[in-house]
């Protein structure tokens, strides 16, 4: 069975969000609104700060309801991948 964060750390998002040097929490309000006009379904990989943004937004986005499908360290900047949620996903 395949780890799903390594595949998707391969996916391709749908959309990228460069929040680099945003504060919190502008980053997460920034980030919910891009997941709200996407597809259901959708991956959305955003680039957040080392500190506080990749501590407080990753758990904000968790609460919301939303999925993160990986996190990536880069050095400088963290990239996250998020999926917005199905609406019919419930069985």
């Amino acid at each position: 069975m395949s780890n799903p964060t390594a595949a998707a750390l391969n996916q391709k998002p749908d959309a990228q969000l460069d929040l680099r040097g945003t504060p919190c929490p502008i980053n997460f309000v920034r980030t919910k609104l891009r997941l709200e006009q996407m597809s259901p379904g959708a991956l959305l990989e955003v680039w957040l700060d080392p500190g506080e943004p990749i501590e407080q937004v990753p758990d904000s986005l968790i609460i919301e309801g939303y999925q993160i499908e990986a996190l990536e360290d880069c050095q400088d900047y963290f990239a996250l991948k998020v999926r917005r949620p199905n609406q019919g996903d419930h069985a």
